[in-house]
């Protein structure tokens, strides 16, 4: 047998990613699209209901609130879902609730004038006017350094070295949120992880009328089947003498939801009553909002590579934050209790379902704002145990994770250089913010705990936050060590082709603003 040439054992570098089904400008049939699009929806629903269930309780709130807080962020979820398809980086992404934002919303909580009101009601209130009104501020760190162009002048300190960790713990900083959390229902969660990975793996090939139903639909079809089972064990009894927490988890009537919510409700703004504004509480969420800036931008490029999608460059980027920032706005207007981001699982579906479509995400938004007026059928659906989509996170943070790691192609990896950066700033953008979470599990508060309640918060927001620690410290290495002979090993020549609108062809393509918008606003 002859030896292999070396060129038949290695992989060349692709800026597009190969395998997919369908790209982001091409689109599946509408039968296709809308089923694809539910499945966003549901995936979608965890975080959204999540973030609520746990913060409302905090705030006084009893369940008719916090299924009124869930539809506002899924109608809001909705809108700036469409707006950032339709004008912002038009890459199909899903803008959801943002998990950054939770150390200032509690900080807020736990504020001593708000807790001092004694009526719980009239302390919900109170304390989600003063959340409103510090997002509405916050919001303008995101608006400014978008639509004024200064993140894309940022981003070009960036290079393909440097965005390996950050866009690799997107993904992978999200641990905490998978399997520790499928370790609290054992019993549904491991079915549905090995049902996930079935479908979607060892039995893609599987053709009903040429379509790989059960790899395009493994989600939905997993779902479905571990959600009737779980009802079958609440049915049972099997929960019904375990300690709370595991019924919290396991059983399918524990959420309150479905009796809960109206019939039909239409969120709209200022539906808490007027915002109040603390500069104290705004400063604190601007550092969620810088936290949520970084963690997109990493995956708006992992989801570019999941549509089969050249790099965003720098001016879409920014086009892209700056939407992001109206999103954040919106989410103080009508009071979603977070901030948006990228919701990182529905980018990982990209890749599971091979299917990149922007259409299909444009479907999904539907389905958020078309559940969220009418309560009752969208509560029927947010009723699925937080287990379950733990399972399902266990996969799609990975796959998000691995893109980030692919970015290493496009970079010279025998350089010791090359080596030391990536290694110091994935171990230290977990290891910090895990230090953070165990001091903070033991003091009941953050390490930093100064008089100055803003600036703890501020601080304790941004080393919680893996891409954020790994963009700090990678960057910082990969533009003071050694980078003026080390373009070639940082990936710097492939990367130019896509700091700029002009510079690859395809962009126009991708990233053109619909209805012919260009000619009011040419890209740089």
């Amino acid at each position: 047998m002859a030896e292999p040439k070396p060129e038949e054992i290695s992989h060349p570098p692709m800026d597009q990613l190969q395998g997919l089904e369908y790209c982001i400008d091409s689109n599946p049939s509408w039968g296709e699209a809308i089923a694809l699009g539910f499945q966003h929806y549901i995936l979608a629903l965890g975080t959204a209901v999540m973030i609520p269930s746990f913060l409302v309780p905090l705030m006084g709130g009893t369940d008719d609130d916090k299924v009124r807080v869930a539809q506002t962020l899924l109608f809001v979820e909705g809108i700036n879902t469409l707006l950032q398809t339709l004008f912002g980086t038009r890459l199909p992404t899903v803008i959801g609730g943002s998990y950054a934002f939770m150390v200032p919303i509690i900080s807020i909580i736990h504020d001593t004038t708000l807790l001092s009101i004694e009526d719980n009601h009239m302390r919900f209130l109170y304390t989600m006017r003063a959340v409103q009104g510090a997002l509405i501020v916050a919001s303008s760190i995101q608006i400014i350094l978008g639509y004024s162009q200064m993140w894309a002048i940022c981003t070009r300190f960036f290079s393909p070295l440097g965005m390996i960790p950050v866009i690799a713990l997107v993904g992978f900083g999200l641990f905490d949120k998978g399997f520790p959390v499928v370790g609290r229902c054992v019993e549904i969660g491991i079915p549905m992880l090995v049902l996930f990975i079935a479908f979607s793996q060892y039995l893609k090939n599987f053709h009903t009328k040429q379509l790989p139903i059960l790899e395009r639909f493994a989600l939905i079809i997993s779902i479905t089947v571990i959600w009737a089972y779980a009802h079958l064990l609440t049915a049972s009894g099997a929960y019904k003498h375990r300690p709370e927490l595991t019924q919290l988890n396991c059983r399918t009537d524990k959420a309150n939801l479905i009796s809960s919510a109206p019939w039909i409700k239409i969120p709209y703004p200022l539906q808490w009553g007027a915002p109040t504004f603390d500069a104290g509480h705004a400063f604190g969420m601007m550092a969620a909002v810088l936290v949520s800036l970084i963690e997109s931008t990493g995956s708006y490029k992992a989801a570019a590579r999941l549509a089969s999608a050249t790099p965003p460059p720098a001016h879409i980027l920014s086009r892209g934050i700056g939407w992001q920032g109206i999103g954040i706005l919106l989410d103080g207007l009508f009071g979603t209790l977070t901030g948006s981001t990228v919701s990182v699982e529905n980018v990982g579906l990209l890749g599971s379902t091979r299917v990149g479509s922007r259409r299909v995400i444009q479907i999904s938004a539907g389905f958020m704002i078309f559940f969220s007026i009418l309560g009752k059928f969208g509560a029927l659906f947010a009723s699925i145990p937080f287990t379950i989509f733990a399972a399902v996170y266990c996969v799609l943070f990975g796959i998000v994770a691995s893109v980030g790691l692919s970015f290493m192609q496009f970079t010279n990896m025998n350089s010791m250089r090359n080596l030391f950066i990536i290694g110091v700033a994935m171990f230290l953008g977990l290891s910090v913010p895990e230090y953070y979470r165990e001091y903070t599990a033991k003091a009941l508060h953050g390490p930093a705990h100064t008089r100055a309640v803003w600036f703890n918060d501020f601080l304790n927001t941004i080393f919680f936050s893996s891409p954020t620690v790994a963009l700090i410290v990678a960057v910082l290495l990969d533009n003071t060590l050694d980078y003026k002979d080390s373009a070639r090993d940082r990936g710097m020549p492939w990367w130019a082709n896509f700091r700029t609108f002009k510079g690859d062809g395809r962009s126009e393509e991708f990233y053109s603003l619909p209805f012919n918008l260009n000619r009011f606003f040419p890209p740089s």
